[in-house]
């Protein structure tokens, strides 16, 4: 592909960050700065259950027996979804690739697609992140989420809105934190040199101290949009 078609060619952008580097938030903001889908396997597989059909109850059996989703299931399903007329102006891929097969995969889709695939990487330092989590606080009645960092409680350790207890989630315990953190760089890792490999270097973005709103331009900025 040359720099023209190149730089004509939809993105598909690649969304990588660990627990806590609030990619979930930077994927609703770049879907609605970008006007194109997100696309997270997670909700994929949720939908597929939903509907039942033959593929759903194949993933439904998998996740009941503890058993993660096979490469070919995980790359059928997105191949779906990216086929699909919304995506002919981009989208953005989050919680896939989780492996190399899956990666190789990918990138023979986007190349027969013509798109422009782009690997985004949140870099936080895992202090931050452990101090952000562990900070998470929740009410066991309503679900409401605090932070004692960000958006504490107006007395301490009691919901605004039905003076419950606010509780600690226990996979926001320290320790459960640092294994989560642990296993993102075992999984990870290895996928990002894989894409560095392949000539599609991650574009790492510092998403420690700053608002979603300065990272997000961080991120145009780096996808010319800035």
């Amino acid at each position: 592909m040359n720099e023209e078609t190149a730089s004509k060619a939809p993105t598909a952008l690649i969304l990588f960050g660990p627990p806590g580097s609030g990619k979930g938030t930077q994927a609703k903001l770049l879907r609605e700065a970008l006007q194109v889908p997100h696309i997270s396997t997670g909700d994929m597989l949720r939908e597929r259950i939903a509907l039942g059909d033959p593929l759903g109850r194949q993933v439904q059996g998998l996740m009941q027996a503890g058993r993660l989703v096979p490469d070919e299931v995980a790359n059928r399903l997105v191949d779906e979804r990216i086929a699909r007329p919304d995506c002919a102006s981009g989208f953005i891929l989050d919680g896939y690739p989780r492996t190399i097969p899956q990666a190789e995969v990918l990138g023979r889709r986007l190349e027969e697609y013509g798109f422009e695939m782009v690997v985004i990487h949140l870099k936080v330092d895992y202090t931050i992140i452990i101090k952000r989590i562990a900070g998470r606080r929740q009410c066991p009645v309503c679900g409401t989420l605090y932070s004692l960092n960000s958006n504490p409680p107006k007395s301490e350790n009691v919901c605004d809105h039905d003076g419950a207890t606010l509780v600690i989630r226990e996979d926001d315990q320290e320790d459960v934190i640092r294994e989560r953190l642990e296993a993102y760089d075992r999984q990870t890792r290895p996928l990002l040199e894989f894409f560095a490999g392949a000539g599609f270097s991650p574009r790492e973005v510092d998403a420690g101290l700053d608002g979603p709103e300065a990272i997000l331009a961080r991120i145009g900025g780096l996808l010319g949009k800035g």
